[in-house]
């Protein structure tokens, strides 16, 4: 479904249009002792971190998963496929990066604002949410206004609530004037 929405101005027509998009994802890690956490591209101190080809930031993933999707361009997998060597190890922040430098010169939109929850028993991130939020806003180049990361646990519910993995819930609104 596609909102037009029309805003006065004065231009000769009074009108103009705004394209908007929203995209959502979810994405999962598992966790094992002895990894590097990283989440918001930042480094978390914690004895667990998740088990991935790449850094296994999953708030970067699902960032650019929603990005993608909103766009209408595939999902991460298609973009970095962990079966790729240049992938390997590579630090989740040039994936959203290249994931917004994509969208903005293939596709023309900008992003208004992310929106994302993490699920997550341990470690405690709500002391860690300012610095993802200056690391995320450099790295997308938007403000710091428009990038929410909530936390949540499940409970002790689930492999969640278990320890042996965490998630990610994001979206992202895209806007094309």
């Amino acid at each position: 479904m596609q909102l037009h929405l029309r805003f006065f101005t004065s231009s000769s027509s009074g009108f103009y249009k705004m394209k908007i998009k929203v995209g959502f994802s979810y994405d999962v890690h598992q966790l094992a002792p002895g990894r590097e956490f990283w989440l918001g591209g930042i480094k978390i101190d914690h004895d667990k971190g998740p088990v991935a080809n790449s850094d296994g930031d999953v708030l970067i993933h699902a960032l650019c998963d929603a990005i993608l999707g909103a766009a209408n361009m595939r999902d991460i997998g298609y973009h970095f496929p962990e079966t790729s060597a240049e992938f390997k190890g590579i630090d989740s922040k040039i994936m959203l990066q290249r994931t917004v430098d994509m969208v903005r010169k293939q596709k023309r939109f900008q992003i208004s604002n992310i929106d994302t929850t993490v699920c997550l028993e341990k470690p405690k991130i709500k002391d860690y949410i300012p610095k993802m939020q200056a690391v995320l806003s450099e790295v997308m180049q938007i403000d710091l206004e428009d990038i929410s990361i909530k936390a949540t646990t499940t409970e002790k519910l689930g492999f969640v609530g278990e320890e042996k993995g965490l998630a990610v819930y994001a979206t992202v609104l895209l806007i094309r004037e």
